[in-house]
């Protein structure tokens, strides 16, 4: 029952201050979110009330003092950790953290694609399925969007190490074609090229909220910043695009209220 190879299996957070943080996401998204695992490491867990959907982890001085920002990564789930990591290096991706075994957990690596954009791969110890990621999953990630300067690389790249199909796109206009992405049989998201004007190239994460306009108002009450939206989009959805107080951008989808 494990998930595909290529399929997004958990989500992370990495926070300078996880109290406030832990206060933010639960007034905006509704999760639980844990005490820290152990007085070494400062990791809690995201709780939907359904499951898991990631966790956040204290961003260390020596982090930041190693280029690391606040922000959301993500982990892809992949057959072999080591494979895949070779595989992204010949395609002139990158490695920032090489493969490393946590006892319990699994085998994983922070890698970068040939754009510089970060994210994790991860060969999950155990063979249970990952619902972090869920189109409707309440609390859940329902949407990952990568927003490129080289969408055609990039659509080649993911192609090509994850085995990632383009079953259809969305004309945008001047800003070119929304690309969606299939992983394990299922569209999970899509694949943009960054407008001039767009916040630096990233995958961002859009978590699903019972009323976006609620969570609009949570964010702003929290001392977080809408950027965007709401705003509705295909599929009778509504969404937000924000940034929390310390400046991890992220966004919260949500159903179309019904008309009156």
């Amino acid at each position: 029952m494990r998930n595909p190879h290529g399929f997004p299996i958990w989500y992370e957070l990495l926070t300078p201050d996880p109290d406030a943080a832990r206060g933010f996401y639960e007034a905006v998204i509704g999760w639980s979110v844990g005490a820290p695992m152990s007085s070494a490491l400062d990791y809690r867990l995201l709780d939907t009330g359904q499951g898991q959907v990631g966790g956040m982890m204290r961003l260390a001085p020596e982090m930041e003092a190693g280029g690391a920002r606040p922000g959301w990564l993500f982990y892809v789930g992949v057959d072999d950790v080591d494979a895949t990591v070779a595989r992204i290096q010949t395609l002139g991706g990158s490695v920032h953290v090489p493969p490393q075994t946590m006892e319990g957990v699994g085998r994983f690596s922070l890698v970068a694609d040939p754009q510089g954009i970060p994210f994790y791969v991860m060969r999950g110890e155990m063979d249970e399925a990952s619902h972090a990621w869920q189109a409707n999953g309440p609390g859940k990630c329902g949407w990952n969007e990568l927003t490129t300067p080289d969408q055609a690389g990039a659509l080649a790249f993911y192609a090509e190490v994850f085995g990632w199909a383009y079953p259809d796109r969305m004309p945008m206009g001047a800003m070119g074609d929304y690309v969606f992405v299939e992983a394990g049989g299922e569209t999970i998201g899509a694949i943009m090229q960054r407008p001039a004007d767009a916040p630096p190239p990233a995958w961002q994460f859009y978590f699903r909220a019972a009323d976006i306009d609620a969570a609009a108002a949570a964010v702003v009450a929290s001392g977080g910043i809408v950027h965007m939206g709401p705003m509705d989009v295909p599929g009778d959805e509504r969404i937000i695009v924000a940034s929390d107080p310390h400046g991890a951008l992220f966004g919260v989808v949500a159903g179309a209220r019904a008309a009156a």
